[in-house]
């Protein structure tokens, strides 16, 4: 137990098995962060891979100072898991797809209740509540595959004959518009704890973070109205942010950029679309920042997945995958990006952090049916 999280140079640890997967440049990302001012420790996963100018998949602990581009463009992202009513045993994907239709749109008009009640601060990004986005966001009907603690299934009211669905987005245009305007006004230097401008972009970050929580929610909820199903959540957990926190008997900032919060109970660290999902119960560790795994992690850049897989799958094979399940992406270049291939195993991943003693496995979940687009994004 522990002895996959390893020490690297200069306050930076490594959670990652002896075949974990992990490129050099990730790494060497991971090492420059932990030599920006006020960095006392960084810590990557074994999804780490490398980001723009940052690696994806660590958290990083500064004191005195915080880093608005550590935790990127995207504030608030993360994944809520909700218990539905539709049956397992009757699955016919045809139907289910047929029902969901487009969620790419803005919301119409009789969700203006719904979103008023959230109590959301104008940002001029209201158009995009609702939608999930590009890149690897998705949401996943899932289905209890294997189960490893029966008691805490039951406590959590997670049940074999009834689907689940997760749901990955974060705040969309929202988050990237702040992150632009930090950058403009103070380039990569970060912000000393205290500051008006600290106080600034804590106050934009954490409306950001409401934003992204009240948008997986809408989501979940026209993804259910659509399905004639009813649902509620189990959990919610941002994965990227940045809080106050007290690491090594120090008062600092936690950022995490694609890192799961292991001191928040229970998470689902999800596979690719053709892959498992697992839900586990963290055990919180200083060592690794209180953080695990977001996810398998890519393996592949985005520009070389096409010229990777297109002579050997098609659109429509990559809409199938080996576990059964069906993917609803209507962006030709985004399927081949988001394809399985270009993923680690989640096994190799969700491997590593048990082995370092960071969780314990409840259950594995298998994707039914993954929407990413239709196309018509907002």
């Amino acid at each position: 137990m522990g002895t996959c999280i390893r020490n690297l140079s200069g306050g930076a640890v490594l959670v990652a098995a002896d075949d974990t997967w992990i490129e050099g440049k990730a790494i060497q990302q991971l090492e420059t962060t932990a030599r920006l001012g006020g960095m006392h420790r960084v810590a990557g996963m074994p999804d780490l891979h490398p980001g723009r100018g940052y690696p994806v998949g660590a958290a990083f602990f500064s004191v005195g100072r915080l880093y608005p581009a550590l935790v990127g463009n995207d504030i608030g992202c993360g994944m809520a898991l909700w218990r539905t009513d539709i049956p397992t045993a009757k699955l016919h994907l045809d139907k289910l797809e047929k029902r969901l239709g487009n969620l790419d749109l803005p919301l119409d008009e009789t969700w203006q209740e719904a979103v008023a009640s959230f109590g959301l601060p104008a940002t001029g990004h209201e158009r995009s509540l609702g939608t999930i986005g590009g890149g690897n966001h998705f949401a996943e009907l899932q289905q209890l595959d294997e189960t490893y603690d029966d008691a805490a299934l039951a406590a959590l009211g997670i049940e074999r004959k009834h689907l689940l669905l997760l749901v990955h987005s974060g705040s969309r245009g929202l988050g990237e518009a702040i992150l632009r305007e930090q950058v403009d006004l103070f380039g990569h230097h970060g912000l000393e704890a205290g500051s008006e401008a600290c106080t600034h972009y804590l106050g934009r970050h954490d409306g950001a973070l409401r934003f992204a929580e009240a948008n997986r929610q809408l989501i979940a909820r026209r993804m259910l109205d659509r399905l004639r199903a009813d649902g509620d959540v189990l959990l919610d957990i941002n994965h990227n942010l940045v809080s106050p926190a007290q690491v090594d008997g120090l008062d600092g900032w936690l950022h995490r950029k694609g890192a799961t919060p292991s001191d928040q109970g229970a998470v689902v660290i999800p596979g690719s679309r053709g892959d498992y999902s697992y839900l586990v119960q963290p055990i919180a560790d200083e060592r690794s920042l209180l953080s695990l795994a977001h996810g398998a992690g890519r393996k592949w850049m985005r520009s070389e997945c096409k010229d990777r897989l297109a002579s050997r799958y098609s659109v429509e094979q990559l809409s199938r995958t080996a576990l059964g399940s069906r993917v609803i992406c209507a962006d030709r270049a985004l399927i081949y990006e988001e394809a399985p291939e270009a993923y680690k195993a989640i096994d190799s991943v969700v491997g590593a952090l048990r082995e370092a003693g960071l969780v314990r496995v409840l259950a594995r979940l298998k994707p039914v049916l993954t929407y990413k687009t239709r196309g018509g994004c907002c």
